[in-house]
């Protein structure tokens, strides 16, 4: 069972993440403006009252609504939406249903859909890069999503 704790873990060691002050939700420096990947669901609990976080239901953004659509049906105990996200690329997750390594791929998942990128392997110790290794490094970045 996955919980906050865990998000903010594994979302701080994502490279580049900024945790948003004042709230449950981390996001990566683009272009001077912060880009949200996962956040605390804010939920309505009354009509025309303010949405309040349910610390159970992460926000997470995905690449787009077609692969919304199919974690909607693969899943719908696990995944689920609100009218509130119709036409943007983002789910709600159950935490309590996640399992800690399927958390850990949904969240870099979705860092890598806000411009997250690995980062270059070095070379080894006392060896430049051959022409070679520079572009396969080259070719494996533009693979990543």
């Amino acid at each position: 069972m996955a919980t906050q704790a865990d998000v903010r873990r594994i979302a701080r060691a994502l490279p580049g993440t900024v945790e948003e002050p004042g709230r449950f939700a981390f996001a990566l420096p683009v272009k001077d403006k912060l880009k949200g990947y996962a956040w605390v669901w804010l939920e309505r609990l009354a009509p025309k009252k303010a949405r309040v976080p349910n610390p159970k239901v992460l926000a997470i953004r995905v690449a787009n609504l077609g692969e919304k659509d199919l974690m909607l049906k693969s899943d719908p105990v696990r995944f689920f939406t609100e009218p509130h996200y119709n036409g943007y690329p983002a789910v709600l997750l159950h935490l309590p249903t996640m399992r800690v390594p399927e958390l850990r791929g949904l969240l870099r998942d979705a860092w890598r859909c806000a411009g997250g990128r690995e980062p270059a392997p070095a070379p080894p110790a006392g060896r430049r890069a051959t022409t070679a290794s520079k572009k396969r490094v080259a070719s494996k970045r533009s693979d990543v999503g």
